[in-house]
């Protein structure tokens, strides 16, 4: 058998999309939880590493945010399209043009 034409259904777009958001949201969850605690950490110790931590875990927490709803979005129900009717020929009626005074 050979194992390099064989990959990991997950490994491709829109294949298995909740379980890659489902990964995503724990490092979410992980990351706020960790930004939480250095924050706090921070306002009471002021230690300067705690809010490097807090500013890195923040940021983190944002970049999961981003990649939970990427793989979600594929997930929703798309609302259908809805047909694009061609605009109706003008009348044959002129427009009057004005004339200058």
């Amino acid at each position: 058998m050979d194992t390099q034409n064989q990959s990991l259904r997950i490994l491709y777009p829109g294949n298995c999309e909740p379980l890659k958001a489902a990964f995503h949201g724990v490092a979410l969850g992980l990351a706020a939880i960790m930004g939480a605690y250095n924050l706090a950490a921070w306002l009471r110790r002021r230690q300067s590493h705690l809010a490097v931590n807090a500013t890195i875990y923040i940021a983190a927490a944002l970049w999961e945010q981003r990649h939970v709803a990427h793989h979600l979005y594929p997930c929703l129900p798309q609302p259908a399209v809805p047909s694009v009717e061609a605009p109706a020929p003008p009348a044959s009626e002129e427009v009057p043009s004005a004339k200058a005074a």
